[in-house]
């Protein structure tokens, strides 16, 4: 299946923004490649580790689109959505998915996060770290669908439940993760003792990623995957949900009833500076909130009153 590719140059410092806001227009994928190395094709791609920043002063950010995309109405969406960027500079082609799909897998590393938990690309053998008895390992392919724990906002809640499983309060529960992308975090909160997890996403890429994924680790017993208008309605001990601020807002009531009292939970893909209203909208609901911050990116975490 073919897809639209928009592609721009930006310094590092906007590089936040500019995700956030293809993301918010409807990108699929968004790539860090360096700007300075010739053609995309030849481009190295950056998917930087847990921590790191990219290395490079000026970025190539690509991202793709449907093929029937309209490009001036994606550059028109993208004017709205953050007025101070400039987009002028902007290239659109069409690409093959053979061109792009796989390409950043040759970069993936194992990677780990708080005290137990591995994410370990499916077709890489184990660090011998994450052969202890107790790791928490989650073999994974994210395929087309957003969740390889290299994003600071994954790596956020990734941490997020591992200090849970910590403290206990992961064993037996069950757990919602709302806008599962690749199921990295219900696949996570399972590994780390989880009776069950329901992961929800409105991208039925991201659903079959996370069933396949679910499969991959012998987990797919204790999974089940819905579109929004399909999932349970029930309460839950451990909500996340690693979605966009905007989406966060709109979506606080559904999360707040979807958390059982005394429950936890922990949102994220939220940008630096945009976590104060998010902070009041909660508060209607939910207890010693609390906020992590990793570059730019921020996780709110609290208790369900």
């Amino acid at each position: 299946m073919p897809f639209l590719e928009l592609t721009i140059r930006c310094p590092q410092s906007e590089q936040p923004r500019r995700e956030h806001a293809l993301e918010d227009v409807g990108a699929l994928a968004v790539t860090m490649l360096d700007a300075e190395a010739g053609t995309s094709d030849e481009r190295a791609i950056l998917e930087p580790g847990v921590g790191e920043t990219p290395l490079w002063d000026e970025i190539a950010l690509s991202a793709l689109f449907p093929a029937d995309a309209d490009g001036l109405l994606l550059l028109a969406a993208l004017d709205a959505f953050d007025p101070a960027l400039d987009w002028r500079g902007a290239s659109f082609r069409v690409v093959a998915d053979q061109d792009w799909e796989r390409a950043w897998m040759d970069q993936y590393a194992p990677l780990r996060f708080g005290a137990r938990t591995w994410i370990v690309p499916w077709d890489h053998a184990l660090p011998g770290a994450a052969r202890a008895d107790d790791a928490a390992v989650v073999r994974l392919d994210p395929g087309l669908a957003f969740g390889s724990g290299t994003h600071p906002t994954t790596a956020l809640c990734l941490r997020w439940l591992d200090a849970l499983a910590g403290a206990g309060r992961l064993q037996g529960a069950s757990v919602l993760d709302f806008g599962c992308g690749s199921g990295i975090l219900a696949l996570a909160a399972l590994a780390l003792g989880a009776a069950g997890a329901d992961a929800v996403d409105n991208d039925p890429q991201a659903l079959q990623a996370t069933l396949d994924n679910a499969g991959r680790n012998g987990l797919a017993n204790r999974l089940r995957a819905w579109a929004p208008e399909q999932a349970p309605q029930q309460r839950y001990p451990v909500v996340v949900a690693n979605i966009l601020a905007s989406a966060l807002d709109a979506l606080a009531p559904v999360l707040a009833a979807r958390t059982a009292p005394g429950g936890r939970i922990a949102l994220s893909g939220i940008l630096d500076g945009q976590q104060d209203a998010l902070l009041r909208r909660y508060a209607e609901w939910f207890d010693a909130l609390d906020v992590a911050i990793e570059g730019d990116w921020v996780r709110i975490d609290g208790i369900r009153r």
